[in-house]
């Protein structure tokens, strides 16, 4: 087999991730691996065992990101690929794991052909993607390109009142090497789509230019509980009214803004959470994206003007704290490109188009050219036991994955 025919084994691809399914496996399909459990460490030791069995050297950072390396013919920056390994509470097979996969099949695939690039290649996958557990998401690929100090993300309180650095430490994720190596000459990830449009266009491959910018937002309304039914309408201060109605504005205002825009309530809290008490707290979060910065910091403004008003009103005191705070990205128009004429070199279908969700590449795209692959999701379902995408998609997406990784190492 010549380099210009090279393909990846589809179905080991699939075998992987059905094996890394099994971890934290829930029933009726789908996985429940929340960064940093008990879970968690099992995935990773089962990923990175495959990593040694493939001849990769092995070393993770001290905020427990692994890297698996192959050496080229020359030294110096490898290209990277990979994703996460963490998934939320009610996750699919494919989101994250497929870009780690695919890029040990990459190796598999080379290592079968006796074919050693002449820039060495590695395999990555980052601690606490998906913010699930932890806020902000991506947070090992933002510290690995030093957006966020180690300190800091080591300090953050999960959702189960843990610390990360308490949680590496329990299950011994946190590894001796510093964070920040080592350094790339280019970075590609291979991910399902999680939305619907690559299905609804019937097209393959999906050569993402840029990554939507993102805002998470936690608020906290305090008021005053009161009995349901003495309470005069005009007397109440009903921190649940207040949430409710911020959370209604937010969805009318990406709405109204259309384009790009949306917005997400998607989690809620009420106290004393009873049928005839009125609220005297309420948490909730809000969730906001645009591929325009302009837009996205104008949506913000206004539901923080609403919310405001709101609480004024009624008579209630509102706290807010930033969670997650991205603006757009946009990838390397070079490498954006390689994979367009890559998957059109290999006969697929291919449009190009911005990321709606969040990824690791959108990190590393700060310190090297990045570009990333999306292959299509079955009626747009992510984060969702029945998330799930064709074996004739992961195959195409992989050797395209295969084919880019290549021809940037040689």
């Amino acid at each position: 087999m010549t380099r210009e025919n090279l393909r990846i084994n589809g179905q080991r691809l699939i075998d992987r991730l059905k094996a890394l399914g099994e971890v934290g496996a829930l029933p009726g399909g789908g996985v429940c691996r929340l960064a940093l459990t008990d879970d968690d460490r099992a995935g990773r030791d089962l990923v990175t065992g495959w990593m040694r069995n493939l001849g990769l050297s092995v070393t993770t950072d001290a905020i427990g990101n692994v890297f698996g390396l192959r050496a080229g013919t020359e030294d110096g920056p490898p290209v990277m690929t990979g994703s996460h390994i963490d998934t939320v509470r009610t996750g699919g097979l494919y989101d994250g794991n497929l870009g780690v996969l695919a890029g040990l099949e990459v190796v598999e695939t080379l290592n079968d052909l006796g074919i050693t690039t002449r820039r060495p290649l590695c395999v990555a996958f980052f601690t606490n993607e998906e913010g699930a557990r932890f806020a902000p998401d991506m947070m090992g690929s933002l510290v690995y390109v030093g957006g966020m100090p180690l300190d800091e993300a080591l300090a953050v309180e999960g959702i189960d009142g843990t610390t990360v650095g308490d949680c590496l430490n329990a299950i011994d994720a946190a590894g001796p090497a510093s964070v920040g190596a080592p350094e790339v000459h280019a970075f590609v990830e291979l991910h399902i789509e999680q939305g619907p449009v690559l299905e609804e266009q019937g097209v393959t491959i999906g050569a993402v230019g840029m990554v939507q910018g993102i805002s998470w937002t936690e608020f906290t309304i305090t008021g005053t509980s009161n009995h349901a039914g003495t309470t005069p309408m005009r007397l109440r201060h009903d921190a649940g009214y207040v949430a409710m109605a911020t959370a209604t504005f937010a969805r009318d205002l990406a709405t109204r803004m259309g384009g790009h825009q949306v917005s997400t309530v998607g989690s809620f809290e009420l106290k004393p959470n009873l049928v005839n008490v009125v609220a005297n707290h309420a948490r909730f979060t809000v969730d906001l994206r645009n591929t325009d910065e302009a837009l996205l910091q104008q949506a913000e403004a206004e539901v923080m003007a609403v919310v405001t008003s709101l609480a004024a009103a009624e008579g209630v005191e509102v706290t807010h704290r930033s969670l997650a705070r991205f603006a757009p990205v946009a990838f390397h128009p070079g490498m954006v490109a390689k994979v367009e004429a890559t998957a059109k070199g290999l006969g697929h279908s291919v449009m190009r188009m911005p990321s709606g969700a969040g990824h690791d590449a959108q990190m590393l795209a700060r310190v090297c050219p990045t570009a990333m692959v999306f292959v299509p999701s079955v009626h747009g379902i992510s984060h969702n036991i029945h998330e799930h995408t064709a074996p004739a998609d992961l195959e195409a997406g992989a050797n395209v994955l295969l084919r880019v990784l290549v021809d940037l190492a040689e």
